[in-house]
């Protein structure tokens, strides 16, 4: 058996190594700072589960797992991050994430949320599967806020402009043309009915959509 960790925090890691090693003592756990060391120790000695961290000094948010589910193709990922990034739960399944975990349950949920991904199924928070059971059921679309309408690349792009990228950097970052970053932007304004950055900014405000500076 072998685990991926990757996770800038040192203690989270330590804690995360000593929850796995408890519950799988024979196997070997591998650590990672940036995505970049992750998908290069990926590639090294492929893992039988990852546990990865949404913010990272390398990427953030959702390019985090958009830029490690290409690289790890059939091996089920376990994102375990922040609380208040449980609203990306639904997107990261649709990306291909298998589970997510907040931190804040991972000292007594980790291992259960590992095994669950081992046995080939999927994890989520009874909080989390409640919202997504809402959401798919009758009207429960009509009832989504309005950023979960939509796509990811157009919610990626959506979270670029409000962390403030040019057109350029966007396109740099999602490798895309500058041109296909513009008609992702009208398709978003013309879904959203946001007439400018400035509202597109302050809804993401609003919901907890921005992502911070750096990796952490």
């Amino acid at each position: 058996m072998r685990f991926l960790i990757i996770d800038d925090h040192p203690l989270l890691r330590m804690g995360a190594r000593q929850m796995l090693a408890s519950r799988w003592p024979d196997a070997e756990v591998a650590e990672a700072e940036t995505l970049a060391d992750g998908i290069r120790q990926f590639q090294a000695a492929r893992p039988d589960v990852v546990l990865l961290d949404l913010r990272l000094p390398d990427a953030d948010g959702i390019e985090s797992a958009v830029r490690m589910t290409r690289v790890a193709g059939s091996v089920p990922i376990l994102v375990v991050s922040q609380n208040d990034e449980s609203s990306h739960a639904t997107r990261l399944l649709e990306l291909g994430v298998r589970g997510f975990l907040p931190k804040d349950r991972a000292a007594t949920d980790l291992p259960a949320a590992v095994q669950r991904l081992l046995d080939g199924g999927r994890y989520l928070t009874p909080e989390q599967a409640d919202r997504l059971v809402d959401l798919l059921g009758p009207g429960g679309r009509d009832q989504r806020p309005v950023h979960e309408t939509l796509s990811t690349q157009e919610f990626r792009v959506t979270q670029l402009i409000a962390a403030g990228r040019t057109p350029a950097e966007i396109a740099e970052t999602m490798h895309l043309s500058v041109k296909t970053v513009g008609s992702y932007r009208a398709r978003i304004f013309e879904k959203t009915g946001w007439q400018s950055n400035a509202e597109l900014v302050k809804y993401c405000l609003q919901h907890g959509l921005t992502e911070p500076a750096g990796g952490g």
